[in-house]
């Protein structure tokens, strides 16, 4: 399954906007701005300016049919072989994608508290979504390829490990950044934010090799059909 409209345009559709039209104001910061900053961040670049904002807000909301019938196809797929994992895997999911909304509708400048628990609920929710997933993705009803599903799992398992990895390192930043006042380190900061919006998008994209050998169709009802 391929969502019809990736994740990744509603971000790189911000970044660009953002890095033509209002660059030095995305980039600046509390203590900084350019040269010290020149790389600016999620949050600033989806939600400080409205050309940016509303670009992603659209953008992302297009997308939110597919990964709900991601969780959704997951469900069906896992039910049989795993029906505790697969109940677990589509709330926790359901629940991502819900407080994903909330730090896209809700930016960094409407309400900064507000936008931050709904970004740090939704990174502690990707901790057993990721894992549920890695755990179930070789179980599901349809096996076109043993080995392939063995080896999407595999990446599963390394796409998962750069997400949480980047945590850290993040965090180390942003500290640096909030607290010491340490010039470039939002900057930094940024580029771990950035890697795991690629990791996250990265990670379900994996879908493809699982689903791909489930057939979706719209069979007309038999009444319907005799009655033409």
């Amino acid at each position: 399954m391929v969502d019809p409209l990736p994740p990744h345009t509603a971000f790189l559709g911000a970044l660009v906007i953002g890095w033509n039209l209002y660059y030095f104001k995305i980039v600046k910061n509390e203590h900084y701005g350019y040269p010290q900053e020149w790389f600016p961040s999620v949050s600033a670049t989806i939600g400080d300016r409205y050309q940016g904002r509303s670009f992603f807000q659209i953008f992302i909301a297009l997308t939110s049919p597919s990964r709900l019938l991601l969780h959704a196809f997951w469900y069906v797929l896992l039910a049989r072989a795993v029906p505790g994992k697969a109940k677990a895997l589509f709330w926790v999911g359901f629940l991502r994608t819900w407080t994903c909304g909330g730090w896209v509708y809700v930016t960094s400048g409407d309400d900064h508290d507000v936008h931050d628990v709904m970004m740090i609920s939704y990174m502690l929710l990707t901790v057993p979504y990721m894992i549920l997933l890695v755990k179930s993705c070789d179980k599901s009803m349809f096996t076109h390829s043993a080995r392939a599903l063995a080896l999407n799992k595999t990446r599963r398992k390394w796409v998962s490990a750069l997400f949480f990895g980047s945590i850290p390192p993040m965090i180390y930043f942003f500290i640096n950044h909030k607290v010491h006042k340490v010039p470039g380190a939002y900057t930094t900061y940024a580029f771990f934010e950035w890697a795991l919006i690629v990791f996250d998008v990265m990670f379900d994209s994996l879908a493809m090799v699982e689903f791909k050998a489930l057939d979706l169709a719209i069979i007309p009802n038999k009444a319907d059909g005799l009655r033409s």
